[in-house]
């Protein structure tokens, strides 16, 4: 019971300040790389008139919506300190077995069931040779990348696979959600999914308690094996949707499909603020990652730079944006 006359001891909430606001939005990773492309984007409206139309917009947002479907399975593989670079195989390889079920006659639920399956199989076996066996994540991925790309070849004898297929299926990759393209709006979906798994489910922070300690998490109860193999499963199979889209896209199943797509991933999720060395990332952040690569690479092209610099300006805005990231880090203490 409270005393008649005594001061209450109860913190006053502070007012509110929007330059206060804005300042801790500085320290949101996400928010930084949006600043960071929105920028860009100005940049290259100031030169060329072509940038800010819809069409031209749009084909950006279909060009990196794969790179971006990618890196939300990869931005979990990397917050629990992994790395997965059989992506780029996944995605290829389930886009062929697709091609081939359409091709053998099979319709198009048990096609798109075959090449998702693919992913399954790829993250069930990376999972199992790193928890299982204790393989470091770099080298039980790149096996199964180079085992990947190596049937790709077996198989296709270097020759694309291109069969009859239903109208529906095509509808995946080619078709509009008014004026957005369907494999935007499905990125969109995944991004708004996983966003909310990792921030408000007890799977998401069991992912985050992983390769932020896997020592204390397992000792707090975290069952750490089945949230890797977890997390290499989704990579896998989210890569083998993407595969999927992409083969949609083109109705034809390249031997060279997803080769080095594994690199604009990882490139993605780095620049959206994923740390290599596990507790730090999000799922907004890799595919905001993805957009300004694929702004990058747009303005590339209506600029009449020389295409063969993209990799180049690419590898540096990957430096510039984990470094300023690594600065912004010690600047505050690590908290951020």
């Amino acid at each position: 019971m409270s005393v008649s006359g005594q001061k209450s001891t109860e913190a006053t909430p502070a007012p509110f300040s929007l330059w206060r606001e804005l300042a801790q939005l500085r320290h949101v990773r996400e928010v930084n790389v949006l600043a960071a492309m929105l920028i860009v984007g100005a940049l290259i409206s100031f030169f060329t008139p072509y940038f800010l139309t819809t069409n031209n917009l749009m084909g950006v947002f279909r060009a990196f919506s794969l790179t971006a479907i990618m890196s939300i399975g990869m931005v979990m593989v990397i917050i629990t300190g992994g790395i997965d670079l059989s992506v780029g195989s996944a995605m290829g390889l389930a886009s062929l077995v697709t091609a081939l079920s359409f091709d053998a006659g099979y319709g198009t639920g048990f096609s798109i069931a075959a090449g998702l399956g693919v992913g399954v199989t790829f993250g069930l076996v990376n999972g199992l040779l790193i928890t299982a066996i204790g393989l470091p994540p770099f080298i039980a991925t790149l096996g199964t990348l180079s085992i990947g790309r190596g049937m790709m070849y077996m198989i296709t004898h270097g020759v694309p696979v291109t069969p009859e297929t239903p109208e529906i299926f095509s509808v995946l990759g080619q078709g509009y959600v008014g004026p957005v393209p369907v494999p935007v709006v499905i990125m969109l979906v995944l991004m708004v999914v996983f966003a909310l798994v990792m921030r408000r489910t007890r799977f998401g922070r069991h992912v985050y308690a992983t390769g932020g300690n896997e020592h204390a998490a397992r000792l707090s109860g975290v069952k750490t094996d089945r949230i890797k193999l977890a997390v290499y499963v989704l990579s896998s199979t989210i890569a083998s949707l993407a595969g999927i889209i992409g083969f949609s896209r083109y109705l034809s199943a390249e031997p060279a499909s997803g080769f080095g797509s594994e690199l604009d991933v990882i490139a993605a999720a780095a620049i959206g603020g994923a740390s290599l060395a596990g507790g730090v990332g999000s799922v907004t952040g890799a595919v905001i990652g993805a957009a300004l690569v694929g702004v990058i690479a747009n303005g590339v092209v209506l600029l009449n730079i020389n295409t063969y610099a993209q990799q180049a300006i690419t590898g540096g805005v990957i430096l510039i944006a984990v470094s300023l990231d690594v600065l912004r880090s010690k600047l505050t203490g690590g908290n951020g």
